[in-house]
C-alpha cells in the first residue's frame, strides 16, 4: 500500500499535536513498510535540521517539502494563507504517480478536494481536523468569534472528503451531528513506546504533585487553574508545576509553585513527568491531547474536562473527569486526590500506565490505521 500524507508540517520542523501526530504517522507507516509520501512544510530557520528519521524508515519515506505563502496582515489572512498552502501541495501531487490513499490533516487538502473532480483525482481522501476546536465550548467571547469564522470552511472540507478520522468520544458526536455519521474512521491518538515508564513513581508522602504542559492560550484554561490555585490555603500539602510559556502577568508567588518555563527537549519533560502524581489538563476544547498520553505513559493520574476524545483515555480508575462549570470542577477534583490515601492514588497512576500499553503505543494505533485504510479501499 502506498498513502499520500498531506501535511502542514511535521515535528521538529514544525511543533505542534499536529505536526507530532503526522511525524509518528509518517514513521510508524514506514515501520509496517507502507510506503508513504509526506508533503509538509519546512520553515527557513530549521532547514538545516538532520531528517528526524532513520535510515530504514526512509526506504518508504518520500519527503516533499512545500513552501508556505509569504504571511499576510489582513482580516482572514489565516485561511488565504492556508488555502494557498493548500494549493501548492495538490500542484505538487497532481505530479506524481497517484497513490492508494489520501491522508490529510486540517486545511492542507483544501484545494484538492474543491477540484478533484477537474484534477481527475481518483483516490479517496480522508482528513483530519483533530480537535474540531471551532464547534466546541468558548472560553470568551473574542476567543469564540476568532474560531467563528473556520466554521464554513471546515464544514465544506467535511462534506467533500471521503473519510473522517476521529479520535472517538465527543468528537464522534460532533462529526455526526454535522450529517456525516458514515465517513467516519475512529482510531485513537498514539505515544511512543520509550514513553512508558517501567515502573510509577509512587506516591508515599503528604505532598501530592500536580503538573500542567501547554500553550498560553485562552481555550487551555490556565485563568480558571490559577484562580483555583490561589484559593488553596496553607493547609494544603502540594506542589504545582508549570511546563510552557506562562507570562510573568499570569504568574502568582507561591513556593508550592514552579515555573519550568518551555521545555522542548523529550528527556527533560519525561524526567518531571515521572516525578509527578496528577496531570492537569482543564481545558475548553481538545481533540485527544498528546500530553494527557505522555502524563500517562510517565505514571501520572489525570484531571481533565470532559471534552473531545480525553473520556476514551481518562475515566475514573486513573483520573477525574470534569464536567460543566470548570472553576467548580477543579475544586471537586482537587478535593477528591487531596481525600485519596496513598494506596489509591497509587492504583490510579499505574492504572494510567496500564491504559496506555493496552491501547494507545504507535505500535497497535498503526496496525489499527492501516487495516482501516485498506477497509476504505
Amino acid at each position: 500500500m502506498k498513502v499520500s500524507l498531506v501535511t502542514d508540517g511535521i515535528y521538529p520542523y514544525v511543533i505542534g499535536g499536529m505536526q507530532k501526530h503526522s511525524y509518528y504517522l509518517a514513521k510508524y507507516f514506514a515501520q509496517q513498510k507502507v510506503y508513504v509520501e509526506v508533503y509538509h512544510y519546512v520553515p527557513s530557520d530549521r532547514e538545516d535540521m538532520p531528517v528526524p528519521f532513520t535510515q530504514d524508515e526512509l526506504k518508504f519515506i518520500q519527503l516533499i517539502k512545500i513552501d508556505y505563502p509569504n504571511p499576510e496582515k489582513f482580516p482572514g489572512h489565516y485561511l488565504y494563507e492556508r488555502y494557498q498552502y493548500s494549493k501548492a501541495v495538490t500542484q505538487a501531487l497532481v505530479k506524481r504517480d497517484a497513490t492508494d490513499f489520501i491522508y490529510a490533516k486540517g486545511f492542507s487538502a483544501w484545494h484538492l478536494l474543491r477540484y478533484r473532480n477537474k484534477l481527475r483525482i481518483k483516490q479517496s481522501v480522508g482528513v483530519n481536523f483533530h480537535g474540531y476546536e471551532m464547534f466546541q465550548r468558548w472560553p470568551d467571547f473574542a476567543t469564540g468569534m476568532k474560531l467563528q469564522i473556520l466554521k464554513y470552511p471546515v464544514y465544506a472540507n467535511m462534506k467533500r472528503a471521503n473519510y473522517l478520522f476521529s479520535y472517538g468520544g465527543k468528537i464522534s458526536d460532533l462529526i455526526k451531528t454535522k450529517g456525516f455519521k458514515n465517513k467516519i474512521i475512529t482510531i485513537p491518538t498514539g505515544i511512543d513506546a520509550n514513553w512508558l515508564s517501567i515502573q510509577s513513581p509512587a506516591y508515599d508522602t503528604q505532598t501530592i504533585k500536580f503538573c500542567f504542559v501547554g500553550r498560553f492560550e485562552r481555550r487551555k484554561g490556565i485563568e480558571e487553574l490559577n484562580h483555583v490555585l490561589s484559593s488553596l490555603g496553607d493547609e494544603f500539602k502540594f506542589e504545582f508545576h508549570f511546563i510552557g510559556p506562562i507570562p510573568e502577568a499570569f504568574r502568582f508567588k507561591d513556593n508550592r509553585i514552579q515555573y519550568h518555563g518551555p521545555v522542548y527537549d523529550q528527556e527533560q519533560i519525561q524526567t518531571i513527568l515521572q516525578s509527578i502524581d496528577i496531570l492537569v489538563c482543564p481545558s475548553y476544547s481538545e481533540g485527544m491531547p498528546n500530553v494527557i498520553l505522555e502524563g500517562m505513559a510517565s505514571g501520572c493520574a489525570i484531571i481533565a474536562t470532559d471534552v473531545g476524545a480525553v473520556s476514551e483515555m481518562v475515566d475514573s480508575s486513573n483520573g477525574f473527569l470534569i464536567e460543566g462549570n470548570i472553576i467548580e470542577g477543579l475544586k471537586n477534583a482537587f478535593a477528591f486526590f487531596f481525600s485519596l490515601d496513598s494506596s489509591e492514588l497509587n492504583e490510579m497512576k499505574l492504572n494510567s500506565i496500564k491504559k496506555v500499553k493496552e491501547r494507545f503505543t504507535w505500535d497497535k494505533v498503526i496496525k489499527e490505521t492501516i487495516l482501516k485504510i485498506e477497509e476504505c479501499l
